[in-house]
């Protein structure tokens, strides 16, 4: 059996989840570039979150897009990016177009997520919008081969889970 070297990971889920505080560290340990997705947003879907509208597929498909774009250019020195990546055929997108990428999802209980939002400040995306999140994320299934941590650990416990989970592909 031939193992496939992984070289980009998107670290998914809702807003709250902490995809770009791992995401960072993340990057950070293993020496490759990081991402932060919300950099990726064309300037309508930051307004329009900002003004406490959810994203339709027609939003997120020019995001998704530059995600996948990102994941395959950042392949050849490793890279890390956050992205919410809620369905799965937004997953199956970044894969056609970027190739092997790994996702790793923190998976945290709504009350938890609801703490986190309340106390972040300076972010455009509002509390408000956690619960169409919730109801659009369609958790990794077996064959996508998804990472699920838990999101409550420790920052440190949640790097050594991802990259002992991924060790033979890093």
């Amino acid at each position: 059996m031939q193992v496939v070297r992984t070289s980009a990971i998107v670290i998914m889920g809702v807003s709250g989840c902490g995809k770009s505080t791992l995401g960072r560290a993340l990057a950070a340990r293993l020496g490759w570039q990081f991402i932060e997705g919300d950099t990726l947003h064309p300037h309508a879907n930051i307004a329009k979150m900002a003004a406490g509208s959810a994203l339709d597929d027609d939003d997120r498909l020019p995001f998704l897009k530059q995600v996948a774009t990102a994941c395959a250019q950042g392949k050849a020195t490793g890279v890390v990016v956050s992205c919410s990546s809620l369905k799965r055929r937004y997953r199956d997108l970044i894969r056609a177009e970027a190739g092997d990428v790994r996702f790793v999802l923190p998976v945290l209980d709504r009350a938890q997520l609801f703490a986190r939002l309340a106390q972040r400040q300076g972010h455009f995306m509002p509390a408000s919008l956690l619960e169409s999140q919730l109801a659009a994320l369609e958790l990794p299934d077996p064959d996508e081969q998804a990472l699920r941590i838990d999101g409550m650990a420790s920052l440190d416990a949640q790097i050594a889970d991802t990259i002992a989970a991924l060790r033979p592909n890093l």
